[in-house]
């Protein structure tokens, strides 16, 4: 067992597509923590759509010896974390439970928006930020931009800089020493108490909940009895160990140790994030420092496509949220889908994210509804009550005024392109309220922007407007009232709540044009005309028809009188009518899919 003094616990932080995992690859190669043989790319990302997308989901926590330049046998735990400003909460949790952060700069793109943002997390912590400038063997790797950005944005001395590359293996004994030398160790624990945060957990189908912990005081070993603080909950260790990167069971995990605890717990919701750990037998006296609870801002409904699977998809998603924890869901209903869960996101991947990890790891076949943000409704009583759901919006006599959430977005991008950004942010109802010049190639814009508006596609335009180096990270800026309207979808004369979107006035007739003319595509002809209406309140904005399926009901009429014919296209009529009034109309699953993908 390490001395305290000899354990050091970080985390790798950076912009999305910086080389975290690269590096950690590198570190646990120079360590010999994973023998030659099982070394593959990307080891630590262990989900398939991590690997797929490129992308690190889950914060990966690894336990690592190293022996320093000096002969002493150090203890290295690493956290590896996400990029992407949707889960900034997984970074969040995983510096909770760190010392020191290795801070990763792409030595061809610089300094990003989700760069600035995480080195702000960690400053807040009061961690010890290392900076590591990766990829300097490419061509148009620029190390002198790379300085000035650190010490212009972060006020970090380019002294202090490592210059690495993670895929050749250049610079990593440097970033092991650095690591011994500049991390501090963890605190001595003060008294006898044991506690320990945790900071993860998964569900094990045959082991149950397994929590991630650092220990803060004590040790915990295997046959001990923990109480969970915030619920009482008693349990027995079944197991204690570290990663390695798997999990490696041992007789005791002890105070500054990072690692896993199995007790003896079988429900998902009894196990919460950042809860305290302690033993019953040295309990503490107060609950650890965990860290602040998110909010979600985007909400949608999700749906099993087979009613019968609705009990196996809300257990799927408590397995889910044991996993994720910025997560959340509660039961609805809806006329056109049936019974589900209404469920809070902290962004549109994040919301992607976890639908495809509920189709994968859960194989549950389930419908999406689109995507909203939390409004503030103001009534004329003077009550406000909050909308996370367009069928929830109250009578619009009854409204004084809607107020929606606004987002504070800062956009880091090449100079060339800040006219076409700018022109994005205004199409999208955005305000630019400052420009800051970083070097003379990028600059930072600040602009104010309703939240709804970037929901969809706005991410994806900014890639392509600025060939994919602007960059954008944006934090919560308040409520502001605007000109909201409800818009309702009709089909054949009746609401279908699914569909329905509150939006902006001026963007009314567009937003509904474009939903009914997908609706025509994937809506299948009846035997009767299928009207597709977008409404306003009473009022239509947009409409399209779905062909019928006609019959030719004068086939058997070869000759005769010409009022033998109209007797029969009389009668057809009036079959039609009768029809279009009791007639039910059959939307596929794919509508749902295509609503979502229409763009503002």
């Amino acid at each position: 067992m390490a001395e305290i003094t000899h354990i050091r616990n970080f985390s790798i932080i950076a912009h999305i597509d910086h080389g975290k995992s690269t590096l950690a690859d590198r570190l646990l190669e120079a360590t010999h923590t994973v023998s030659q043989r099982d070394l593959q790319e990307q080891l630590l990302d262990d989900m398939d759509l991590e690997r797929e997308r490129g992308i690190t989901i889950k914060c990966h926590p690894v336990h690592m010896r190293y022996i320093a330049n000096n002969g002493a046998e150090y203890e290295l735990n690493l956290i590896d974390t996400p990029g992407h400003v949707d889960f900034s909460y997984e970074v969040s949790r995983s510096l909770a439970a760190c010392e020191g952060a290795l801070l990763l700069i792409d030595a061809t793109q610089g300094v990003q928006a989700q760069t600035v943002a995480n080195v702000n997390m960690a400053f807040r912590q009061n961690l010890k930020v290392i900076p590591v400038i990766n990829k300097i063997d490419l061509p148009a790797a620029n190390l002198e931009m790379c300085y000035e950005q650190m010490e212009e944005i972060l006020a970090i001395p380019r002294e202090e800089a490592i210059p690495v590359s993670a895929k050749e293996g250049i610079g990593i004994p440097e970033v092991l020493e650095a690591i011994v030398h500049r991390v501090p160790s963890p605190k001595r624990p003060a008294d006898n108490e044991s506690g320990a945060l945790i900071f993860d957990s998964n569900y094990d189908s045959f082991r149950g909940v397994v929590t991630y912990i650092r220990v803060v005081n004590g040790s915990f070993s295997r046959g001990a009895r923990i109480r969970m603080v915030s619920t009482g909950l008693e349990s027995e260790v079944k197991e204690v160990g570290f990663f390695t990167p798997k999990m490696t069971p041992s007789d005791r995990i002890s105070a500054g140790q990072v690692g896993y605890i199995i007790p003896n717990i079988k429900s998902p919701s009894d196990s919460k994030m950042g809860d305290t750990i302690t033993d019953v037998k040295n309990p503490c006296a107060v609950a650890l420092p965990g860290f602040q609870q998110v909010r979600p801002m985007v909400f949608s409904g999700i749906y099993p496509i087979d009613t019968a699977d609705y009990d196996q998809l809300r257990f799927s998603m408590t397995k889910l949220q044991l996993n994720d924890a910025a997560f959340i869901f509660q039961p609805e209903a809806s006329a056109a889908l049936g019974f589900g869960f209404r469920c809070g996101f902290l962004g549109l991947l994040h919301m992607e994210i976890i639908q495809e990890r509920l189709r994968r790891e859960y194989n549950m076949d389930i419908i999406a509804t689109y995507p909203s943000v939390v409004y503030h409704v103001f009534l004329k009583g003077g009550e406000m009550v909050e909308v996370d759901n367009p069928v929830h919006l109250p009578d619009p006599s009854e409204i004084e005024r809607i107020e929606e959430p606004l987002i504070c977005a800062h956009i880091m991008l090449p100079n060339t392109y800040i006219g076409d950004v700018m022109n994005l942010i205004m199409t999208k109802r955005g305000i630019c309220t400052m420009t800051h010049s970083v070097d003379g190639a990028h600059v930072v814009l600040t602009a104010e922007m309703p939240m709804h508006e970037i929901l969809i596609d706005f991410h994806d335009k900014l890639k392509s407007i600025t060939r994919g180096y602007g960059s954008m990270d944006y934090e919560p800026a308040g409520y502001r009232p605007d000109r909201l309207v409800k818009l309702d979808i009709l089909v054949n004369g009746e609401p279908v709540d699914a569909f329905s979107s509150i939006v902006h006035i001026d963007h009314a007739h567009s937003r509904g044009k474009d939903i009914a003319a997908k609706l025509k595509d994937v809506i299948p002809p009846h035997m009767f005309q299928v009207a597709i209406q977008a409404a306003v309140g009473g009022k239509i904005v947009a409409r399209e028809t779905v062909r019928q399926l006609r019959k030719n009901v004068l086939a058997k009429c070869y000759g005769g009188d010409i009022t033998r014919k109209r007797k029969l296209l009389e009668k057809q009529k009036e079959g039609k009518k009768r029809m279009k009034q009791v007639g039910s109309v059959e939307i596929p699953q794919e509508a749902f899919v295509a609503v979502l993908k229409t763009s503002d």
